[in-house]
């Protein structure tokens, strides 16, 4: 996997789960929502993720 792929995967699955975690526990957790959706929307206009800088140091093909 390549990633543009390994970071849709890593913001889908934090997404849904803090939106379990905010039924299950703590109404909360939904920051960490939009902590992840501000961090997509951010990295649309400045063409940089932290999350992609640890999977490219972690060895992950640009593809």
């Amino acid at each position: 996997m390549t990633v543009n792929r390994y970071l849709r995967l890593i913001a889908g699955f934090f997404v849904m789960l803090s939106v379990a975690l905010s039924q299950l526990h703590s109404p909360n957790w939904l920051y960490f929502t939009a902590f992840v959706g501000l961090n997509l929307f951010q990295s649309a206009f400045t063409n940089w993720c932290p999350m992609i800088t640890i999977l490219r140091k972690l060895g992950v093909q640009d593809g």
